[in-house]
C-alpha cells in the first residue's frame, strides 16, 4: 500500500506542512493574476516559502504565541503564504482590528507610516524589491525573505490555547484552528478552482485551507481572471483541462467555508 494513503494526524500548520510534502513535487497552490500571471507552488515549494517567511517573523519581530500579526494584504497566493507563516512561529493573524498589532504586513505601506513594525510586501511574483516609496524603517519582504533559511529555525513553543486568529473579534486558537477548517469527511486529493471575488480574506483562508487538510491542491483565480472565466465557456474548459481540475468551485462564491 502507498504510504500516501496514511492518514497524517493535523493538528497545527507544521503538521499540515508535513502531509503536503510527503510528495514534495504536487502542486498545491496554482495562482492565476491578472494580466496573465500564473504561480505555481509545489508542497515543497510552498513549505520553502512558509519556513523563510516564519524564519523572518522569529528573528526580526521575535514573533511567538501573543504577537498580533495584521495580514493586510488583498485575497492572493501571498495572503495565504503569510498567515501560514505567521501560524507557523505559534502568531496570531489579525483582521479587522488594526489598533493592536504588533506587526503590520501590507501592500500599502504608506497607510501604515504610523506602525512599529511594517513588512510591505511586493504581489508580483517576480518583484525583487518593493515598487513604492517605503515609510522609514518600513522592512522590504522581496528583498528580505530570501535571506532566511530554507529550514524552520528556533521558535517559542507553540501555545495550543494562544489565539491562532483574530477576525474582527471572532478568535480561534492554535489547538482548534485546523479542525475548524476540516469539517465533515470532505473530498480528499481535489484539484480545486477557486475564485478570489466574493471571498473576505479568511473566507479565502478558510477554502484553501479545507482543500489542503484533505491533501488537494487549490487553483486560485484572481478577480478579473474569475470573471473572464465565467463569460468565456470554452476558456474556463481549457483551463480545467490543464490544470487537470477535478472540482470547480467558482459560481460558488457565497458557499465558501470560512472559520465562523
Amino acid at each position: 500500500m502507498s504510504n500516501y494513503s496514511e492518514p497524517v494526524p493535523l493538528t497545527t500548520i507544521a503538521d499540515l506542512l508535513t502531509l503536503l510534502t510527503r510528495e514534495p513535487g504536487r502542486p498545491r497552490i496554482t495562482w492565476y493574476g491578472d494580466g496573465g500571471e500564473r504561480v505555481e507552488l509545489s508542497g515543497a515549494v510552498l513549505e520553502n516559502w512558509v519556513n523563510k517567511t516564519a524564519n523572518l517573523l522569529v528573528e526580526e519581530f521575535d514573533a511567538g504565541p501573543g504577537t498580533r500579526i495584521l495580514v493586510d494584504l488583498p485575497t492572493h497566493w501571498r495572503s495565504v503564504v503569510w498567515a501560514l507563516s505567521t501560524w507557523r512561529a505559534g502568531a496570531c493573524v489579525v483582521h479587522g482590528d488594526t489598533s493592536r498589532a504588533d506587526v503590520v504586513v501590507t501592500d500599502r505601506p504608506a497607510q501604515h507610516a504610523g506602525a512599529r513594525d511594517v513588512v510591505a510586501v511586493s504581489l508580483p511574483a517576480l518583484a525583487r524589491r518593493f515598487d513604492g516609496t517605503l515609510p522609514a524603517g518600513a522592512l522590504d519582504a522581496a528583498t528580505a525573505v530570501m535571506t532566511y533559511g530554507d529550514t524552520f529555525g528556533w521558535a517559542p513553543p507553540l501555545d495550543p490555547a494562544a489565539t491562532a486568529l483574530d477576525d474582527d473579534g471572532h478568535k480561534v486558537p492554535h489547538g482548534a484552528l485546523l479542525a475548524t477548517l476540516a469539517r465533515g469527511d470532505g473530498p480528499d486529493r481535489e484539484r480545486v478552482l477557486l475564485a478570489v471575488d466574493g471571498r473576505e480574506p479568511t473566507e479565502l483562508l478558510g477554502d484553501v485551507l479545507t482543500v489542503l487538510v484533505h491533501d488537494g491542491s487549490a487553483v486560485l483565480v484572481s478577480a478579473a481572471t474569475s470573471r473572464l472565466l465565467r463569460a468565456d465557456r470554452p476558456r474556463r474548459e481549457r483551463l480545467a483541462t490543464s490544470e487537470r481540475i477535478t472540482a470547480d468551485t467558482l459560481d460558488a462564491v457565497d458557499g465558501s467555508t470560512s472559520f465562523r
